[in-house]
């Protein structure tokens, strides 16, 4: 445990750092976007700006040169009205002369007679000098231009914009094209929208850049989309750094827990290998030993009458029997873990199978007083199984049910037919086995940690094989037992063959 808090400190403690740094890093890339964006948008907005003014000025231009070129044939209304309809941009047109008095309109009313008084007070600053002035009155530009007549002083021409085709034909031409992530927006001088692109709900307005002498106080402003700005950027980079960093972190977790967990199970499978090895070590060594001392005995002569002599030899054929069990377990289990155990299913009468399984036992259960019951049912069918290795599945329920018996030694064997499959049933009187155990029993190596049974040697291989020739058979084991009232082990068969595989 304390391993496994190292160890994880050791790799939560970089990866931390690493999210600091990381953090601080996008922060600083936030605050370098920002100024990037500013500075970029600037430079759009007054490239932008100079390219609408200087749309504005070629249409003025035009506009100017064809009203001078009208104007040298004189003031003539007609002319000037065909000129005006000829220029869908220009509202309004106001001729005065040096005086104030207007030439053109001639029907003027008096709110056309007060404007052209205010124009020609604001306009004595180019009056006499070539050039023009942008002057706005009650809210409406007017250029005010100096030109000349045919037989006439020097006359001030002042026009107005129509607002409509102004958005239309000059803003929105010249700034609808422009390739940008941000929105330029025109805006009076009280900073109310004359031309937008798009919507600007949810937009961020980053700065703004004057108009020059074209549109005086109108803005060009600058508008970034909801979303679009660099700190949401960064927000957007911090969320999932940090989901990255949480998932990176349950990912060390999960990897230093797992990592515990198979180090425990194989330090675990490492203490049982060893005990097996252990106990597969005393189990052989016993029936050997029986054997030589049988073996030596025989051989000194110090057996003289014929009935001990054959008593001796059942007993080394007994052990023999028993020593070739042991052997056959274990290399079934090495079979079985590499794939490599066959089974031949064939129909085999069950009778004949218990009996000689129960007749390989006979010596150690009548050297151990064993009551022994068996309870086969009349006229059983033959039934497809693998009678070698059924015979050994039975044979390490019996030799279970012998080693873990108590004082009252009973031994209980029942085959019956069950539904549509063959039962065999071994039950002793024995120790019993402690509910919780009950899964485990069947693992490999396992065998249960009382103290009553850890006196008892065993390989810890013998239901584990018990198990898997059943499932190889289609079929099933399962005990029921209790502490101090025995055990009762039930192997299930099919009575017909049900494709049980021939490799296991």
């Amino acid at each position: 445990m304390r391993f496994s808090v190292l160890a994880l400190g050791a790799i939560v403690a970089p990866a931390v750092i690493v999210a600091l740094l990381g953090w601080v890093s996008l922060r600083q890339w936030e605050r370098s976007a920002e100024l990037l964006r500013r500075e970029q948008a600037r430079d759009m907005a007054t490239m932008a700006a100079e390219k609408v003014e200087m749309a504005l000025r070629h249409v003025e231009d035009g506009f100017v040169e064809r009203l001078q070129a009208t104007l040298a044939a004189g003031v003539e209304s007609a002319a000037l009205d065909r000129l005006l309809a000829g220029e869908p941009l220009v509202r309004a047109l106001r001729l005065l002369d040096t005086r104030g008095a207007i030439l053109y309109p001639r029907a003027a009313s008096d709110t056309d007679r007060a404007v052209a008084r205010r124009l020609a007070d604001a306009a004595l600053a180019v009056r006499g000098a070539p050039g023009r002035r942008t002057i706005v009155l009650d809210g409406e530009r007017w250029i005010v231009v100096t030109m000349s007549a045919r037989a006439a002083d020097t006359l001030l021409a002042a026009f107005a914009y129509d607002a409509d085709v102004l958005r239309r034909d000059v803003l929105a031409a010249s700034l609808a094209s422009l390739e940008s992530a941000t929105i330029f927006v025109v805006v009076d001088e009280q900073g109310r929208p004359v031309w937008a692109p798009a919507s600007l709900e949810g937009a961020e307005r980053l700065l703004s850049v004057a108009f020059r002498d074209s549109l005086p106080n109108w803005q060009l402003a600058v508008y970034q989309p909801a979303g679009s700005a660099p700190r949401e950027a960064v927000r957007r980079q911090v969320t999932i750094f940090m989901a990255a960093f949480v998932v990176l972190c349950a990912v060390i977790v999960a990897g230093i827990a797992v990592t515990w967990r198979l180090m425990r199970r194989e330090t675990e499978m490492a203490r049982l290998k060893s005990d097996f090895v252990a106990n597969v070590s005393h189990d052989l060594k016993t029936p050997l030993s029986v054997i030589r001392m049988f073996g030596e005995t025989l051989e000194m002569g110090r057996v003289s009458d014929e009935p001990r002599r054959h008593e001796y030899y059942r007993v080394i054929t007994r052990e023999a029997e028993r020593l070739s069990r042991l052997i056959d377990n274990v290399l079934d289990f090495s079979r079985i873990e590499s794939g490599r155990r066959r089974y031949d299913i064939v129909p085999t009468p069950v009778e004949p199978l218990v009996r000689e399984t129960l007749e390989a036992f006979a010596y150690p259960l009548a050297q151990q007083a064993f009551k022994v019951e068996v309870t086969i049912a009349p006229d059983l069918p033959e039934v497809p199984m693998d009678p070698e290795a059924v015979g050994q599945a039975l044979a390490n329920l019996v030799d279970n049910a012998i080693k873990y018996s108590a004082e009252d030694r009973v031994l209980t064997v029942q085959a019956h037919v069950e539904g549509d499959g063959l039962v065999l049933v071994v039950a002793d009187h024995g120790i019993g086995i402690p509910r919780a155990e009950q899964v485990r029993i069947f693992d490999k190596f396992y065998r249960a940690g009382r103290s009553e049974t850890q006196g008892r040697r065993g390989s810890g291989v013998g239901l584990a094989l018990v198990r898997h020739v059943a499932e190889a058979h289609r079929g099933s084991v399962t005990v029921a037992s209790a502490p101090g009232e025995g055990s009762r082990f039930t192997l299930r068969l099919p009575l017909a063959d049900g494709g049980a595989h021939g490799d296991a």
